[in-house]
């Protein structure tokens, strides 16, 4: 059965996983990953991990990563009813006013970021930045009924329909990094009948946007060779500068350079994009860490030759974070071709 990106992208993003509390989403990741797999297991801290066997003794091991959690809120007390909340991850209070969520209660509550309307707000108080401290949750309760069915420390997450819009665009919540946990899934689609040279691991890794903690353990406890982490960019918008960002929409697969990455092995990745005439960009990680999994999986016990593809993505950490479904194929034919081009070498 083929693979469905759409179908898969939207029950990844439906399911709610904020750092630090990813059973739902890591059930839902393991059940997709299980048909690909020789193994599939989930660890200590919720990293789902699988592994799909060469056959040949002592094989190097190459890991693709993909983080499965998502930006959240953790509710740290009930004040008339409404629910004051603390950030997990780290989104902008700029652009979460009025917008739904579900907090995630048995069953779960759905509420409102509360906002005063411009009709009532002061004119000194309209020109003051959104702070977290200041803000509230209206999940339409009174106090009793809030504090008998929200206990301080339930998450939560935004609410909102993934869907795809335009020709090929997709929007919703935690697409950040879940398209890029379908991209692995469709590469390892494209390898199904491949014979290779190499164990192919892949861990849909927790605690990302909270420390990268899931990948410091996973690959710690994994071992890899060779490893390419898959999360999203920065892609441009009318607002943004050509200094900021040149990274298109549908440009494809994203390749980094810079101190996070190997370099010989990011090489070998663009000449297999050009070789294979795979849509790609370049970007250039100046600083010694990505931000990504990539800054601990590389420095991992002696270390691992680690590279980082890039999903482009307008509106990172919002509620409605947007890709082209056309560049998880570009990113899932990279992985694929690089899979396929190791020959039992070691870093």
């Amino acid at each position: 059965m083929k693979l469905d990106i759409i179908s898969s992208l939207t029950e990844l993003c439906s399911v709610p996983g904020p750092a630090g509390f990813e059973e739902q989403v890591a059930e839902c990741a393991k059940s997709m990953l299980e048909p690909f797999m020789d193994e599939v297991w989930t660890d200590v801290l919720g990293n789902v991990i699988g592994v799909r066997r060469c056959g040949k003794e002592n094989a190097p091991k190459l890991l693709f990563d993909a983080h499965i959690d998502e930006i959240g809120f953790v509710v740290t007390g009930v004040e008339e009813g409404f629910l004051r909340f603390s950030r997990l991850g780290g989104f902008d209070e700029r652009v979460i006013p009025a917008t739904g969520v579900m907090v995630c209660t048995d069953p779960p509550l759905y509420g409102v970021i509360s906002v005063l309307p411009p009709h009532i707000i002061k004119k000194k108080d309209a020109e003051k930045n959104f702070e977290i401290e200041n803000l509230y949750i209206d999940v339409g309760l009174s106090q009793e009924e809030a504090s008998r069915l929200v206990v301080p420390g339930t998450h939560g997450v935004f609410a909102n329909e993934a869907k795809r819009f335009g020709e090929s665009m997709f929007y919703g919540k935690a697409i950040d990094d879940r398209a890029g946990f379908v991209a692995i899934l469709r590469a390892l689609e494209l390898l199904k009948d491949a014979t290779l040279d190499v164990d192919i691991y892949v861990m849909g890794s927790v605690q990302e946007e909270v420390g990268v903690r899931g990948a410091t353990t996973g690959a710690y406890s994994i071992a890899p060779d060779y490893c390419v982490v898959v999360d999203v960019d920065h892609a441009k918008t009318p607002d943004t500068k050509p200094t900021e960002t040149n990274i298109g929409l549908g440009d494809g697969a994203i390749i980094s350079r810079g101190p996070n990455m190997n370099p010989k092995l990011v090489e070998k990745i663009i000449d297999l994009a050009k070789e294979k005439d795979i849509k790609h960009q370049i970007n250039v990680v100046a600083t010694g860490s990505s931000g990504t999994n990539a800054r601990a999986i590389q420095v991992s016990r002696g270390g691992v030759a680690t590279a980082l593809l890039g999903l482009p993505m307008k509106y990172m950490h919002s509620a409605y974070e947007v890709i082209s479904l056309d560049d998880i194929e570009y990113i899932a034919q990279l992985l694929c071709e690089t899979a396929k081009a190791m020959k039992g070498e070691t870093a």
